[in-house]
C-alpha cells in the first residue's frame, strides 16, 4: 500500500478506562489503515470496541478513559498525530466535523433538545466556514432534502422532540455531511431507518465518496450492508481486531472462528423454512483486567487448551493483505 494512498493510520491504539474495579481495556492494540476514497467496514457484536475505536479517533472518549498509541492523519502533505493533541484544544476542534465527521449511534441523545435541528446543522457550517447565516440555512435545508426528509423548509425549524427517531437519524447524517468531510465515521447509521430510506442513505454516501473522494469508516452489525459498501473489513472482538482483509477475502475465505460464526448466523435464501439460525453461544465478556489469552477462547469450538489460553495470539498474514489473530495458523505463516 502506497503511503500517499493512506489518509489515516491507526497504530497500536489502546483506550483504557481506569476504574475502581480494575482497568477496562475497551480497545486493546488496534491497528489498521484508512485508504483515500475507500470504505472500511468494522463489524462485531455489541461490546467489542467498535464505537470506542471511532470515538478514540475523534478524541471524544469521556473520562476516565485514556487514549494511547498513534492516530496519524495525513492531509495536504502534513501528518498530525491526533492521539497527541489535547482533546479540548483548538487543533483537534478544527479537524472534528470539518475533516473527520461522525454519525452517532443514538440521535435521540446526540442532539441538543433546546436548539432547532437547523441551528445545529448550521453551527457546524458557521464554525468552520466564513459564510452568512442565510447561506448556512440554505445548505441545512438542502442537506435535509438529500437525506429524504420531506418539507425540509419547515422541518429545519423543528426541535428534536418534534421528530421521529428515524428522522433524527437522517438529520444526524445531514449534519455529519454538512462540510463534506475527508473521513466520515458512520456508527450504525441506518439502524433506525426503514429499508427504502436505508438504501437512499447508502446511495448518498456512495455518491459523496465518489464525488469528493471521501473515505468512510462504516460500523455496523449488518453484514449485508458491509458486503455492499465496504472495500476492506476489520472484524473486532473484545477490543482487538481478530481478522482483517478485503471484503472478498473476509466473505469468501473467512479464517478466524469468530468470523466464520458471524457469517453462519446470516439468514440465507434457500434454507429450509422454519429452521433455526446458527448462533454463537455465550456473550462478549466485560474486558476488566482480561487474562492474557485469545479473547474468543471461552466461546470457540476450535479451542486448544495450552495454546489458546497461553497468550494473546499475534496477527498472522495468511495471504497478502489478509490478517488473522488465531493460533490455528501459527505453523503456516509469520506474524506481521
Amino acid at each position: 500500500m502506497s503511503d500517499n494512498n493512506v489518509l489515516l493510520e491507526i497504530k497500536d491504539l489502546r483506550t483504557y478506562f481506569y476504574l475502581d474495579d480494575g482497568v477496562l481495556k475497551a480497545v486493546d492494540g488496534v491497528s489498521f489503515d484508512i485508504r483515500r476514497n475507500s470504505v472500511l467496514g468494522i463489524v462485531g457484536e455489541s461490546g467489542c470496541g467498535k464505537s470506542i475505536t471511532a470515538r478514540s479517533i475523534l478524541r471524544i472518549v469521556p473520562p476516565p478513559g485514556k487514549v494511547e498509541g498513534e492516530i496519524l492523519f495525513h492531509d495536504n502533505g502534513k501528518t498530525v498525530d491526533l492521539a497527541k493533541l489535547p482533546r479540548h484544544g483548538d487543533d483537534i476542534r478544527a479537524i472534528r466535523g470539518r475533516d473527520i465527521a461522525m454519525i452517532f449511534q443514538e440521535p435521540m441523545s446526540a442532539f441538543s433538545p433546546v436548539h432547532t435541528i437547523g441551528n445545529q446543522i448550521m453551527e457546524a457550517v458557521l464554525v468552520h466556514e466564513q459564510v452568512e447565516k442565510a447561506e448556512a440555512r440554505g445548505r441545512a435545508v438542502e442537506l435535509l432534502r438529500q437525506v429524504g426528509i420531506s418539507m425540509p423548509e419547515s422541518r429545519v425549524d423543528n426541535y428534536p422532540h418534534e421528530m421521529s427517531g428515524g428522522m433524527l437519524q437522517r438529520a444526524m447524517i445531514a449534519m455529519a455531511l454538512a462540510l463534506r468531510p475527508k473521513i466520515l465515521i458512520a456508527d450504525e447509521p441506518t439502524t433506525a431507518l426503514d429499508v427504502t430510506i436505508q438504501a437512499q442513505i447508502l446511495r448518498l454516501m456512495k455518491n459523496l465518496k465518489e464525488d469528493i473522494g471521501m473515505s468512510i469508516i462504516f460500523i455496523t452489525h449488518d453484514l449485508g450492508v458491509i458486503a455492499n459498501m465496504a472495500d476492506d473489513v476489520a472484524v473486532m472482538y473484545l477490543g482487538r481486531v481478530v481478522e482483517y482483509g478485503t471484503v472478498r477475502q473476509i466473505f469468501r475465505n473467512p479464517k478466524h472462528p469468530y468470523t466464520q460464526a458471524l457469517l453462519k448466523s446470516i439468514p440465507m435464501i434457500g434454507k429450509e423454512r422454519g429452521g433455526k439460525l446458527a448462533s454463537i453461544e455465550g456473550t462478549v465478556p466485560v474486558p476488566i483486567n482480561p487474562p492474557r489469552q485469545c479473547g474468543f477462547a471461552d466461546r470457540c469450538a476450535e479451542f486448544i487448551a495450552g495454546r489458546c489460553d497461553a497468550d494473546v495470539p499475534p496477527l498472522l498474514e495468511v495471504e497478502p493483505g489478509h490478517l488473522v489473530r488465531c493460533v490455528l495458523y501459527e505453523n503456516e505463516t509469520e506474524a506481521v
